[in-house]
């Protein structure tokens, strides 16, 4: 059976457009995407749509962007793009096979684990000329640089965190949460500030590139280099920040003036097996940093972008129907066909109803959860980390 084809022939039959000369079939499949890519995560949570999401950490990273889909193409050659590969994640969260807290609201999730920027002693001193300084971190390792996933998808990095040999200019401004900060004061009495960038270097992915921030939408500039590499190419030891021995060179844009200190900021966690994670902004964080890498699994719901361009593209055939209104609906509403609309818009309610009811007897069959609900020796009672 081409389950494709005979949504399509049903859109066709609800909509009154036999002829592929009036609607084409790559028309009609665009319609069909749209409705399943952009309205059924949002109008029904199906069961059959949920999930487990799980990753390994990277050792010292403590912020992971949602995963996006690739770039996927209709008949027609169109492109479709950024379009989230889940929903939305979910309890239960587990660590290296442990249960671990799981936050939504993020000062519960900070009350408990503050980014403190630590007090710090001056660490070189401006002579009113030098703008080079090979500095050392207070703390380390030291928490990094992020990106987050509107900065990718603008950009339109390849990778997730960027990895380049070559400052990224076009990542706005508001996508970058710098974690170092290397301060001071100039001669005419303007504060001096790099950051890193969230973008690490290509040829050794420990070392973060530094930065000038600047104002939004794409103020952030790369540094120059003192005569070596045109301004934003980086090397190893020229405005990079290496997270985990603590080293770091600067390329200030202004020297210091003489006497005055330089300062250096960052974020330091001692590093472990992570104990909580927080989901804000489609990303996740996870505290304390993994020392090494650890699975990570959450349940999730998944963003149905499957694009249907293929005979098999329909992975659930009690859904043809409804996909099939669905789409005709948005034809219709499209076409300004009013009365046509308004004629087929019950069906449309009745078909959400039953795929609905699959997914509400699968919800119903849990039963509602009570402090005597769990059989003794059966809850990981004494390993479950957070439990009060």
């Amino acid at each position: 059976m081409n389950m494709l084809q005979d949504v399509i022939t049903y859109v066709r039959r609800i909509v009154k457009t036999p002829s592929n000369a009036s609607l084409s079939d790559n028309l009609i499949i665009d319609y069909i995407n749209r409705f399943w890519l952009m309205d059924v995560d949002a109008r029904v949570q199906l069961f059959d749509l949920k999930t487990k999401y799980g990753f390994q950490t990277t050792p010292g990273i403590d912020q992971y962007n949602m995963p996006l889909y690739s770039i996927q193409t209709e008949p027609g050659a169109q492109q479709i793009a950024s379009f989230p590969v889940y929903q939305g994640f979910m309890t239960p969260a587990y660590v290296a096979g442990i249960q671990v807290p799981f936050y939504t609201d993020r000062s519960s999730f900070w009350n408990l684990w503050p980014n403190y920027v630590q007090t710090l002693a001056p660490a070189a001193v401006g002579d009113g000329a030098t703008t080079n300084f090979d500095l050392q971190l207070p703390f380390f390792p030291a928490l990094a640089g992020h990106v987050d996933i509107n900065g990718i998808i603008t950009s339109g990095v390849t990778s997730d965190p960027p990895v380049t040999p070559t400052f990224i200019s076009n990542i706005p401004s508001t996508s970058v949460y710098s974690a170092v900060y290397i301060t001071s004061v100039a001669a005419d009495g303007s504060t001096i500030v790099v950051a890193d960038s969230g973008q690490f270097l290509t040829a050794d992915r420990r070392y973060g590139l530094l930065m000038t921030p600047g104002q939004a939408p794409f103020g952030n500039t790369a540094l120059g280099i003192d005569g070596t590499h045109p301004n934003g190419t980086y090397s190893i030891t020229e405005n990079t920040v290496n997270y985990a021995l603590g080293t770091l060179n600067v390329n200030f844009p202004n020297p210091p003036a003489d006497q005055e200190n330089i300062n250096v900021q960052c974020y330091f966690f001692e590093q472990g097996i992570p104990r909580a994670i927080l989901f804000f902004n489609n990303c996740i964080t996870i505290r304390p940093p993994p020392n090494i890498s650890y699975l990570v699994e959450m349940d999730a719901y998944l963003t149905p972008a499957a694009f249907l361009s293929t005979a098999g593209s329909i992975p659930f055939g009690y859904m043809a129907e409804y996909i099939a209104r669905g789409a005709a609906r948005k034809i219709l509403s499209d076409t300004g066909d009013v009365e046509q609309f308004q004629f087929y818009e019950p069906l449309f309610r009745e078909q959400e109803t039953l795929v609905w009811k699959r997914s509400q007897r699968q919800f119903t069959a849990t039963r509602t959860g009570t402090i005597f609900s769990d059989l003794m020796g059966q809850n990981n009672f004494g390993s479950n980390i957070g439990s009060t």
